[in-house]
């Protein structure tokens, strides 16, 4: 794929970081990457490295065609604005991308889009719908949730001693941000994938009752889960420091995770990467290892 340079959005984020180093790892040209988000400076190693590195504002279409020229391959991850200006801003992109001509655009969506109930659900929805009526050839990388979105809260579940959620005996098919990158580098550097919808997510689900058990035998504390109605949840959060409408958006998500909207058992990820995801287990011996 010499001369198909590829466009990553949000290489600032960790997602694309990780996007950008699986594509390396695969063979492409760093000369043949653009990586592209609003503060360049975070990406400057990028640049040091060959990586041809561009700045894109998703509220600006002239420089997001600017950002995009002469790309063949672009992968849209899903931009972590207010959720209110989300599909507006995925509707930019996609109006930029067909403007330069692209020949594929991955959209880093959420599990089962087309039928979530969830606020984050519907964004994905709407913006998947965008990309169906513009008729751009597209792929959808519908990635479940990641296991860091717990691995990260360890210290504070170790030090409250619990996992506190609203999700009930919801099943998550949670997988690390690397095979999610892994995922999207394969399908941005092989054929075929033009028109697939891959429900992605790891090959072992969890509950949240049991996300506290693998925790316990894991660091050797007790750990419960502590089950809240979806409001209650959302005040916890604000409580703990975080923005009424993230927290609302988080406890929404849970909300869904109860309805089995976070729950794949597709295989997708792990057929795409060649190997079996990391597990919940491997994770958390990976983050307390870290941790010390």
């Amino acid at each position: 794929m010499t001369n198909m340079p590829i466009v990553v959005t949000g290489a600032t984020g960790q997602l694309g970081r990780l996007t950008i180093e699986a594509l390396l790892r695969r063979g492409i040209p760093a000369a043949d990457i653009i990586a592209t988000g609003r503060d360049i400076a975070r990406i400057k190693d990028l640049a040091d490295r060959g990586i041809t590195v561009r700045r894109a504002d998703f509220s600006d279409t002239d420089g997001l065609a600017e950002a995009f020229a002469g790309a063949d391959r672009l992968l849209l991850i899903s931009a972590s604005v207010p959720v209110g200006e989300r599909v507006v801003n995925h509707r930019r992109v996609i109006d930029a991308a067909a403007s330069v001509g692209v020949s594929l655009v991955a959209y880093t969506s959420t599990t089962h889009a087309d039928t979530a109930t969830t606020v984050i659900g519907a964004t994905h929805g709407e913006t998947e719908e965008y990309l169906r009526d513009r008729k751009i050839p597209s792929v959808l990388l519908r990635n479940g949730w990641y296991l860091e979105n717990y691995t990260s809260q360890l210290p504070q579940i170790l030090n409250n001693g619990a996992v506190v959620g609203a999700a009930g005996e919801g099943r998550i098919s949670a997988a690390s941000r690397a095979d999610y990158a892994e995922a999207a580098a394969v399908v941005l550097t092989s054929e075929g994938h033009i028109g697939a919808v891959y429900e992605l997510g790891g090959d072992e689900s969890f509950t949240l009752t049991e996300l506290a058990a693998a925790i316990s035998a894991a660091a050797g504390k007790q750990v419960t889960y502590t089950d809240l109605p979806v409001t209650d949840l959302a005040r916890v959060l604000v409580t703990a420091g975080l923005p009424a409408e993230l927290a609302e958006v988080l406890a929404d998500a849970d909300r869904g995770m109860n309805r089995g909207e976070m729950y794949t058992d597709s295989g997708d990820l792990r057929r795409l990467i060649g190997r079996p995801p990391l597990t919940l287990a491997e994770a958390l011996a990976v983050a307390l290892h870290h941790r010390g």
